[in-house]
């Protein structure tokens, strides 16, 4: 198989396609990325938000916006200007060993994401009377024939079509009805002091930003071979994907303040099961089981491919065994290997351990501890790997390194104060 045909083709029709046009043979890297960004654990920490604190969080998923673009942004400018995967650019900048510290990472949150993609598939199926064998299996399944019997653009594709369903949540939001005046209250209220709003402050921020997500973009991007001349419609990409994302959120955070969180607000939504059978009685069964559902499975979906395939990508730069969509499983039998055991394992854990749901908010916030790691390899590759002429400089490299700092020192204090370390 030619690995780079689709991609030269892209590169030869760039000169005569129409802006727009070729803004749509660029875009896909960073659109499935942010729809996987809300996946089944972001749900349930958008949704606890809302019912814990009302609207009191919601501005923090506004802010959240512009602090995922900075972040993503560099993963698209470190792909396109290197051609080289995240962990394979971290191997040849700062050596084998912290290539496998970040790798290590990414296992451990790639692991976490998994459980919760795949709680919340058997938890949906569960409410249809669907067995969670079952419904692991075919999910399993289908995600095995997707990434084993295409090419990059097929997996790319799948995945956004996946991820659409989760405009679901507007829908959810709309019906919920939410008071104007009680939303623009607390807007205006952040009760930063309360070790329990920290505390989910720091999930909602691991939840945004996220290892895989990194690992991910930046592979994607490499593998697709965009190039210098694709690098601002790729921006555009990773732009519009990080306001759908958080818009998402905020609808999330929005239907479950408006409904659970007015008349229980104690609730602990464990589970998508949970959050679930709250809305019902104020939504109506269509929209709180059905609808909200849908968004479920194709969040949980493009989260599993993506963090899955992050996996794969990220092991075999670090190792330097074949990497690409654009190889058939036997030419690269360790990447397609890893994407299959991530699947599998994933799956069987969920299916023997089935109480690791309640695990959902705790991996956000596993995420938020690791942003140190994950931001400060992320911001040391913009200053050293890239061609000098398109590394951070001036007044963006501060402004980069600021959010960078504040971001990851936000996320720990969050989570270590409201675990009670602090």
């Amino acid at each position: 198989m030619d690995s780079s045909a689709p991609e030269l083709v892209l590169s030869r029709r760039a000169a005569v396609l129409p802006g727009w046009k070729l803004f749509l043979a660029v875009m896909g890297p960073g659109l499935v990325v942010m729809l996987a960004d809300t996946d089944v654990g972001s749900i349930i920490t958008a949704a606890q938000s809302g019912v814990q604190w009302g609207y009191r969080l919601l501005l923090l998923q506004i802010v959240l916006i512009p602090v995922l673009y900075i972040v993503q942004e560099l993963t698209v400018r470190l792909g396109i200007f290197t051609g080289q995967g995240h962990g394979e650019l971290i191997r040849k900048t700062f050596g084998t060993g912290w290539a496998w510290l970040s790798a290590g990472g990414l296992g451990v949150a790639t692991l976490g994401a998994l459980v919760t993609e795949f709680s919340g598939i058997a938890a949906v199926g569960e409410l249809f009377g669907i067995p969670r064998p079952a419904s692991l299996g075919v999910t399993v399944a289908a995600l095995l024939t997707v990434v084993l019997t295409g090419s990059y653009r097929r997996v790319e594709r799948v995945a956004i079509a996946l991820g659409l369903f989760e405009f679901a949540f507007f829908f959810v939001a709309w019906r919920a009805h939410p008071h104007a005046a009680a939303l623009a209250g607390g807007l205006m209220h952040m009760p930063l002091g309360n070790e329990a709003y920290l505390y989910l402050v720091a999930a909602n921020i691991g939840a945004v930003i996220m290892p895989w997500m990194i690992f991910y973009q930046q592979s994607a991007v490499a593998d697709k071979k965009l190039q210098s001349h694709h690098y601002r419609h790729a921006r555009w990409d990773t732009a519009i994907g990080s306001i759908l994302t958080q818009a998402v959120m905020g609808a999330i955070l929005v239907a479950a303040a408006a409904t659970i969180g007015t008349h229980a607000v104690h609730a602990s939504l464990n589970s998508i099961g949970d959050i679930t059978k709250m809305l019902v009685p104020a939504l109506g069964v269509d929209v709180g089981r059905v609808v909200f559902s849908l968004g479920t499975i194709g969040a949980a979906l493009v989260a599993a491919i993506v963090a899955s395939l992050a996996s794969a990508w990220g092991f075999g730069e670090v190792t330097g065994y074949r990497h690409s969509l654009e190889h058939r499983p036997l030419e690269a039998p360790w990447f397609y290997g890893i994407y299959s055991l991530a699947v599998i394992g994933g799956a069987v854990l969920v299916d023997v351990a089935p109480n690791l749901v309640e695990l959902n908010i705790g991996v956000e916030v596993m995420n938020a501890l690791m942003l140190p790691l994950v931001l400060g390899f992320l911001v040391a590759l913009a200053f050293r790997a890239l061609p000098p002429e398109h590394r951070l400089k001036g007044p963006y490299a501060w402004l980069v390194v600021g959010v960078a700092v504040l971001t990851a020192g936000l996320g720990v204090y969050g989570g270590i104060t409201g675990a009670g370390f602090l």
